[in-house]
């Protein structure tokens, strides 16, 4: 009687499971990535008031791993960088409302003591209409986030690297999705040229 009820429960949660094993990401940079860039020091770019913002030195250290894993070298002093590096991010959220459907057993809800009844003078063991599918509206939140990374050439402010990442989901921390963020935004860098590309992370306990 429940079987059809626990393999749909079973199923969602197989296909939940499978969603959240994964951060899906949508990327687009634009550049003019010189093939001959030598000198690749570089120092951030920091607004007003970012000197000291903790979540700010956190995303740093995210794409800091990642420049260094290209070869880039962090300078001292903006005077002796040739690039300067300027993140930008954001999170929002919107309500989304969806009609999804259910299995339901027919038998499920208590007696029933109509035509059918299993129990009743006229039950045959060996008739079962199958499970009913209903529908009903579930409302919930998305979390849109975004990151863009702006690379530039300090001497003449020419911009060489701009990318932006997006990605949105229910998790509605930022600092959750930001490693894989930072790793789509420097995947395959410097990359096509304004080409729109989606990266799938596999989400690491």
């Amino acid at each position: 009687m429940k079987r059809w009820l626990l393999m749909g429960i079973a199923l969602s949660s197989l296909l939940l499971s499978g969603c959240a094993s994964v951060i899906r990401t949508d990327v687009i940079a634009f550049h003019e990535w010189p093939a001959d860039l030598q000198n690749k020091s570089y120092v951030f770019e920091r607004k007003a008031g970012q000197d000291n913002n903790l979540e700010e030195k956190s995303y740093e250290g995210l794409v800091r791993n990642e420049l260094t894993r290209l070869g880039f070298t962090e300078a001292a002093a903006p005077s002796a960088a040739n690039l300067k590096v300027a993140l930008n991010y954001k999170i929002d959220s919107r309500d989304v409302r969806t009609v999804q459907p259910y299995v339901v057993d027919p038998y499920w809800y208590g007696p029933y003591y109509g035509p059918g009844w299993r129990y009743g003078p006229y039950y045959d063991p060996f008739w079962y209409p199958g499970p009913v599918t209903q529908y009903r509206e579930v409302q919930y939140q998305v979390f849109q986030r975004q990151l863009n990374v702006l690379i530039t050439n300090i001497r003449d402010g020419k911009k060489l690297y701009d990318v932006t990442v997006h990605s949105s989901g229910g998790n509605g921390s930022l600092a959750f999705a930001m490693p894989y963020m930072v790793r789509a935004a420097f995947t395959d860098f410097p990359g096509k040229n304004g080409v729109p590309k989606r990266i799938d992370l596999e989400i690491k306990e």
